[in-house]
């Protein structure tokens, strides 16, 4: 067995982007494992005209070592369109050119292993190294990275999934025939406006009938202002860590939608598309907006789908006859089964969810030598920006910091422009033991 200093489970942008970062690092030995043959990232949401919400400068590696071959900027002029690029103007890209740029990155990586599906990770203490068991072979590391993404979420009511009823990550694994067909999409954040908009322009076929459903008051727009966007900074996300659990919550609550909202772009965009079938040209209405409701029960009926809508405002119930259902219900997070053996080390949060700090380790009771970290597992205790692209490379070398012997990378800054904490709290505090061995 060969032992590696760094072993990441999974890969997805975000180990991709440590293992971008540790690429070079002398001393340091890393491997990344993946079941999948090859990278891809999200390949059944590549809906057409499909955007990013965050910069293309926080990519991989450029919030960190801009000067790294791996970043955005090298992407594109490797692939001959920097001039073409900068002519479009473009503050954000799509996201197939996105998923291109990872695909590059990777490509040019020699830390990753591909159809390598991993069965156990188990702590070996004689030799006080972590033992990973793949289907194919077995490695020793002295620390772990897990990032195997979440699972995605659809409603208990769901009892099948077909190309009649299925998530929205499978849409472009599925391209159903939507011709003539009665369509509803659940879901009231992007990746619904997305596939709403693309549906009614009939990039699947035109539908007879299509209906959006969302759970919220209304289709809201992304917060994107100058001062929501700090709390996508390191500074926000360490004051955040040191607040009371029911403090945190309230603020991921009172936040979502600088996350989780819909593109002013997207929304226009649905808006006039609607303004100029049904009012222009005079179209009888086909197209319904159905907010403040959710699925509480789906039944077929023959080949079709029969939804139970609960109003959350009125208390109404409503039946909702279709063809072809969507849930755009987004992801939630999942203890994998290669874990089991170390279930009794690891502490966890109330609601059973592993416990990050603020160096993006895991709460465990084994060595301290030995780490195991997550990515995209701990927003309840580091805030909104935790599962977002947005602090991807400084997350990575916030981990490296800590994983590797010396602190191959500075991450120091100036003071942000908000006081997130009294001056009382900031002197009478205690500072996380993550916080004590670098400064930011």
């Amino acid at each position: 067995m060969k032992t590696y200093d760094f072993i990441g489970i999974g890969i997805g942008p975000f180990n991709l982007s440590i293992a971008a970062l540790a690429d070079g690092l002398e001393g340091f030995s890393t491997l990344f494992l993946e079941r999948k043959p090859h990278f891809s990232w999200h390949p059944g949401m590549m809906v057409p005209d499909c955007h990013m919400q965050t910069s293309f400068l926080k990519d991989l590696v450029s919030a960190v070592k801009p000067t790294s071959r791996h970043s955005f900027l090298n992407y594109l002029v490797q692939r001959k369109k920097f001039y073409r690029f900068l002519t479009t103007e473009l503050r954000t890209v799509s996201r197939e050119e996105f998923a291109d740029y990872l695909c590059w990155a990777a490509e040019n990586l020699s830390n990753l292993a591909f159809s390598q599906q991993v069965q156990q990770v188990r702590y070996d203490e004689q030799q006080g190294l972590f033992e990973i068991t793949t289907q194919r072979d077995r490695f020793l590391a002295r620390h772990v990275c897990l990032g195997i993404g979440k699972q995605v979420n659809l409603p208990a009511c769901v009892n099948e999934q077909s190309d009649r009823c299925f998530h929205a990550s499978e849409m472009m694994l599925r391209t159903p025939d939507l011709s003539g067909k009665r369509v509803t999409v659940v879901g009231g954040g992007q990746s619904g406006a997305d596939l709403f908009l693309n549906i009614f322009s009939g990039e699947w076929g035109q539908p007879a009938m299509l209906n959006w459903v969302s759970r919220r008051n209304n289709y809201n727009a992304l917060d994107e202002a100058a001062f929501a966007n700090e709390y996508f900074t390191p500074e926000y996300l360490e004051s955040f860590a040191t607040l009371g659990e029911g403090t945190r919550e309230r603020l991921l609550a009172e936040q979502k939608m600088t996350s989780d909202g819909i593109t002013t772009e997207s929304l226009l965009a649905i808006y006039r598309a609607m303004y100029h079938r049904f009012e222009v040209l005079r179209e009888k209405p086909w197209a319904r907006l159905l907010p403040s409701r959710s699925v509480s029960h789906v039944a077929s009926s023959g080949s079709a789908q029969r939804l139970t809508l609960h109003h959350h405002l009125d208390q109404g119930e409503e039946q909702l006859d279709c063809d072809v259902v969507i849930f755009a219900t987004g992801y939630r997070p999942a203890n994998p089964a290669f874990l089991a053996p170390l279930a009794k080390q690891l502490r966890l949060n109330g609601d059973e969810s592993l416990r990050v700090n603020t160096d993006f380790s895991l709460d465990w009771s084994g060595p301290a030598g030995n780490r195991l970290y997550a990515v995209n597992a701990g927003m309840c205790s580091l805030g909104i920006a935790e599962p977002q692209l947005s602090l991807m490379a400084w997350r990575a070398a916030r981990i490296l910091n800590s994983a590797h012997p010396d602190t191959p990378f500075e991450l120091s800054g100036t003071p942000g422009v908000i006081h997130w904490r009294s001056d009382a709290s900031r002197d009478t505090r205690e500072v996380p033991q993550a916080l004590k061995t670098t400064e930011y």
